[in-house]
């Protein structure tokens, strides 16, 4: 009875285990990794979406069923194929679902991976209100989360852009981040992947705005650039 009642146990354990597996992550991935590696789940996902339709990503979008590397990785799917042809109905459309998602969404992932879409699908409109919130995500414990956020900056800023207003709002933003952690950088001379990825895009703000904002920024900084 007691053999019986072991292998029923087990049973059970490696049941659960196989149910709490995200959507269309097969068991042969499972074998070689113990812990899921967020950037491979994304790239993953995106690529097994490749192909989908529009329509179906954005239905997909859509889904409170799916879990957060699935809808981050239909949102990369649809920012990399279809944002840049979407026009007039079709585009409103398009940042109605993104907006709501983002509205929904508690996941860094997704929340990264609109803020980027809205900023290539209209720039004017959106850069103002995400690049400040992507920045932030520079602070994030999760690596994933930092390497993507630092990417989509530098999709949407471009080392050719020259728009003072932008490099205002990039400025304005690491500025009040500097700031607020300045007594931590006093004895820093090697800055670490976070503050280095902050100090790289105030560069490319100063050099837009010119290096009379250099005044306004604190010494513990200016030691560092």
């Amino acid at each position: 009875m007691k053999q019986i009642r072991a292998i029923f146990f087990v049973t059970f354990v490696l049941s659960a285990f196989c149910l709490s597996v995200p959507q269309g992550y097969g068991q042969d991935d499972i074998a070689g990794q113990s812990i899921f590696d967020d950037k491979q789940l994304l790239d993953g996902y995106a690529q097994k979406y490749a192909d989908f339709s529009k329509d179906v990503i954005l239905e997909m979008i859509m889904d409170d069923t799916l879990n957060s590397y699935q809808i981050a990785s239909a949102v990369r799917v649809f920012k990399e194929r279809y944002s840049g042809e979407v026009v007039s109905r079709e585009k409103s459309r398009g940042e109605r679902i993104l907006v709501r998602r983002l509205k929904l969404t508690d996941s860094p992932f997704v929340e990264v991976e609109i803020m980027h879409t809205l900023c290539r699908m209209d720039r004017y409109r959106y850069f103002q209100p995400m690049v400040p919130a992507l920045i932030q995500k520079l602070n994030h414990y999760n690596a994933a989360v930092n390497e993507i956020a630092f990417n989509s900056l530098n999709d949407i800023i471009d080392v050719n852009n020259k728009r003072a207003r932008e490099a205002r709002i990039v400025f304005t933003t690491i500025r009040k981040m500097l700031f607020l952690s300045r007594n931590r950088l006093v004895n820093v001379t090697d800055p670490d992947e976070k503050l280095a990825r902050k100090l790289k895009l105030l560069r490319w703000s100063i050099k837009v705005l010119g290096r009379q904002e250099l005044n306004r920024l604190p010494p513990e900084v200016i030691n560092l650039l």
